[in-house]
């Protein structure tokens, strides 16, 4: 049985998380954590005394089961502080980087772009790779050429 302990006694985790969770009405809502959220919006309970837990993770554990060694648990509904089991879905680190709509998802957001800022298409014979970073050619061109221009306006010429 998952307990936690308040003062002296031994308290279910069920009995500590059911008053901080609102149970969506519809059998596939949400449950959103009613706790302290994090700034980066995940719930968060303190356990113990002393150790704080990521409130989707404890509910997992409780109504469903441990999660398995070296996965990480993915909202798949992406409301980090849902912790509806059924939202859950344990995952590899590297799968859960890869759902991510984040731009800082492990390099899947900037792959999908198939345009430089300025609008030229990162295709073969536009794109440069340097160090696994992909630059646009023709921006790095018209940036060369301004810098050229720049030195030269200032009396220097070509870097030596």
């Amino acid at each position: 049985m998952n307990v936690a302990y308040r003062g002296p006694f031994r308290v279910p985790m069920a009995e500590r998380l059911e008053p901080r969770i609102e149970v969506g009405v519809e059998p596939g809502d949400c449950w959103p954590w009613t706790g302290y959220i994090m700034p980066n919006g995940y719930g968060k309970l303190t356990v113990q005394g002393r150790r704080s837990n990521l409130a989707h993770r404890l509910a997992y554990e409780t109504f469903v089961g441990p999660i398995p060694a070296g996965l990480d648990l993915d909202h798949l509904c992406r409301v980090r502080h849902c912790v509806n089991p059924d939202h859950l879905e344990p995952v590899t680190r590297s799968e859960n980087l890869r759902r991510s709509p984040l731009p800082n998802n492990g390099g899947a957001f900037h792959r999908s772009k198939t345009h430089c800022p300025q609008g030229h298409p990162y295709d073969r014979e536009n794109t440069r790779w340097y160090r696994n970073e992909r630059t646009c050619k023709t921006c790095r061109v018209a940036h060369s050429k301004a810098a050229y221009e720049r030195r030269k306006q200032k009396g220097g010429g070509p870097p030596t």
